[in-house]
């Protein structure tokens, strides 16, 4: 009687995954939704949120995400398409791809930095397979 119509996103809204403290990952992360860490990944993190790197959160690898804040440690190559915020308590070491960006002084920032352009307004995800999932409109 009812049709279930898809949301397009819209479920995900006001929620977050998180990685406490004390929790190391080795692997690749992919999620829709925002993301907090405060753990360690060493792997590659992809998502169409938010994500957000706590004061005692390690990341060692490739990041790709719509918006980022960094309060902790980040190692290797990061891609943010909208807004990364860095934190004064920040190191970031490698390189760095953004539509816009802020770094409170006192920040360790190590990085080559390319400000994106012509840049798509949200990330394709890849299932665990490396296959694209399709985004409905």
């Amino acid at each position: 009687m009812f049709d279930k119509v898809k949301k397009n996103g819209t479920e995900l809204l006001g929620k977050t995954n998180r990685i406490v403290e004390g929790t190391s990952i080795i692997g690749d992360i992919v999620s829709k939704a925002d993301f907090r860490l405060d753990g360690e990944l060493i792997g590659n993190f992809t998502s169409q949120g938010k994500l957000v790197i706590g004061a005692s959160g390690v990341v060692r690898g490739e990041i790709v995400c719509n918006n980022a804040d960094i309060e902790g440690e980040f190692q290797g190559k990061i891609k943010v398409l909208e807004i990364l915020n860095i934190k004064a308590s920040a190191q970031i070491h490698g390189e760095v791809a953004v539509g816009k960006l802020s770094i409170e002084p006192g920040a360790d920032f190590t990085a080559t930095c390319t400000m994106l352009t012509n840049n798509p307004k949200e990330v394709t995800l890849k299932d665990g397979k490396g296959t694209e999932q399709k985004q409905k409109e």
